[in-house]
């Protein structure tokens, strides 16, 4: 049954005219009304649905009972990393939210290898990146969305880690390293406590980085001894700690 986002408020018993993208959605589909459908708003549970107008410009649909079925790891983990160059990161978030990432911090740190730009551009590169993880969470059966923040810049970032260390705030940090004699990644099952994963562009964290990621409460940890890209790396902590 397809399964549409609608960043809506979603009623029991409403008639409800789909936002833009849902509606093309049901259009390449073909549905008809009368077929059945799954609406989810990204907030937790979702709702049966009907279409109930196929029309040129809009589709509407009668939304039914709401399900609270919830998909969502067992621990909470939040990712913060180096925003890989080209397509990569498109990749990233899709596949960051099928494999259930809370939230995702894009970073912009010495090492970074691409520019972002500012202002508008920036803004459409966010949005670009909601959408993909809305189509994500559509596809994987995900009904809450994970939280995007902006881009930020590292040390602009990383102070405000380390202030919320000071006052103590509770989660368990983890630092991806490269750097010998860290200790491998290890996942206790019966741990449900969020993390806070923070990994580096390509290249890595520079030295005076990685220095104040310690200062500020992060434990450094390793994948083994291959050097994995940077997607690659903050893929495979990430499901080996959510899955």
């Amino acid at each position: 049954m397809p399964r549409l986002y609608c960043p809506v408020a979603l009623v029991s018993g409403q008639t409800l005219c789909l936002p833009a993208s849902a509606a093309r959605h049901v259009q390449v589909l073909r549905l008809q009304p009368g077929d059945p459908i799954t609406l989810f708003d990204g907030c937790g549970g979702e709702y049966a649905a009907v279409i109930a107008h196929m029309g040129r410009s809009e589709v509407k649909a009668v939304i039914g009972a709401h399900h609270a079925i919830e998909r969502e790891t067992q621990r909470a983990v939040h990712l913060a990393l180096g925003v890989p160059a080209n397509e990569r990161m498109d990749w990233l978030v899709e596949k960051a939210t099928e494999l259930g990432a809370a939230s995702i911090q894009p970073l912009v740190s010495t090492r970074a290898v691409v520019r972002l730009g500012e202002g508008e551009r920036l803004q459409k590169k966010l949005a670009r990146w909601h959408a993909i993880a809305a189509a994500a969470c559509e596809q994987c059966g995900r009904n809450r969305l994970p939280q995007i923040h902006p881009v930020a810049d590292f040390s602009r970032w990383i102070a405000v880690c380390a202030e919320a260390q000071a006052q103590h705030t509770p989660q368990q940090r983890l630092l991806l390293s490269v750097a010998p004699h860290c200790a491998p990644l290890m996942t206790d099952r019966a741990d449900h406590a969020p993390v806070l994963l923070l990994s580096g562009p390509e290249g890595g964290l520079s030295a005076a980085e990685e220095t104040l990621a310690l200062t500020a409460g992060f434990v450094p940890v390793s994948l083994g001894a291959r050097v994995l890209r940077a997607e690659t790396a903050a893929l495979a902590a990430l499901a080996r700690m959510a899955l």
